[in-house]
């Protein structure tokens, strides 16, 4: 969770009704940050779904994780080329190419070797040259061009918070939020407060059924450099970007790309696209925006 600080208020009064219905919470340390899961229902139902949650959890790991070595994406990155392309990363990989068009380019997963050489301070130049989501081959197989390699760090926790509500939903929960970094809520509503890292508190949204994600481009850096990174050499021009949506992976990977966007190109954005709902944005002066 380095790059999205939320707050979520008031967990107890966020599931109305049913009172007698058990309140679980599952929390586990996976995709790289803490995921929680406060659900309601029998407890049968509860100590089973728990299961199914971390195999769903483990299933998004072993293909886009860049912190387990033989995950498919870590695979890929190695040789170019990956035959054998999990469902879940093919997903992944339409969603980046969707997002990816959407944004004019501004989210773009071919970084990740910018996003290393910054972190071990190296000449950029070589890995600037690689970068272009247009020359990946998303197959199957999939093939990345020379020098190439891939991060869906920007997009997989969201994707695996809508796999996580929809299993809860097929499972007949009728109230449930996830949280690993984005929320993505099941019925509602439920409170949770947007943050940013140098002024705090910027507002409170109502999640019913949403989801919302929050980028902030000076909550982790590499050397000088903010982690969310242009991919033509965009600087940031927000200190924090949140997004509501539908679906939490449309929101993660929109709220990374328009951290790299003007309001201008903000707007023009989401009159094209229907997936967002609302964004609430930060200037770097502390000013609070929403379009």
């Amino acid at each position: 969770m380095n790059r999205r600080r939320f707050l979520f208020i008031a967990a107890a009064a966020a599931f109305p009704g049913i009172a007698k219905a058990e309140v679980t919470t599952w929390q586990a340390d996976m995709l790289g940050g803490m995921v929680r899961v406060d659900l309601r229902g029998p407890r049968g139902l509860a100590q089973t779904i728990a299961g199914m949650i971390s195999a769903t959890l483990m299933e998004v790991e072993a293909a886009a994780s860049l912190f387990k070595t033989d995950s498919a994406i870590n695979r890929l990155n190695a040789t170019g080329r990956l035959d054998d392309v999990p469902p879940v990363l093919s997903d992944l990989l339409r969603l980046s190419g969707q997002v990816h068009q959407a944004t004019g380019g501004r989210f773009d997963p071919t970084v990740q070797p910018l996003w290393r050489a910054l972190a071990e301070g190296r000449d950029t130049r070589q890995e600037r040259g690689a970068i272009g989501w247009q020359r990946v081959r998303p197959g199957p197989p999939v093939r990345l061009d020379k020098g190439q390699a891939l991060t869906l760090n920007g997009i997989a926790q969201g994707y695996a918070a809508d796999r996580v509500r929809r299993l809860l939903r097929e499972a007949g929960y009728g109230q449930a939020l996830v949280e690993m970094g984005e929320f993505a809520a099941l019925g509602g509503s439920f409170s949770v407060a947007v943050e940013d890292p140098s002024i705090g508190q910027v507002a409170v949204r109502q999640l019913a059924g949403t989801a919302i994600a929050t980028s902030s481009p000076s909550a982790m850096r590499l050397g000088s450099a903010f982690h969310i990174l242009g991919p033509q050499g965009e600087l940031p021009c927000w200190s924090t970007i949140s997004v509501e949506a539908q679906s939490a992976a449309i929101a993660d990977g929109f709220s990374t790309a328009f951290c790299l966007m003007p309001s201008a190109e903000i707007r023009a954005t989401l009159r094209r696209s229907g997936d967002v709902t609302r964004v609430t944005a930060v200037d770097l002066a502390g000013n609070v925006f929403t379009f």
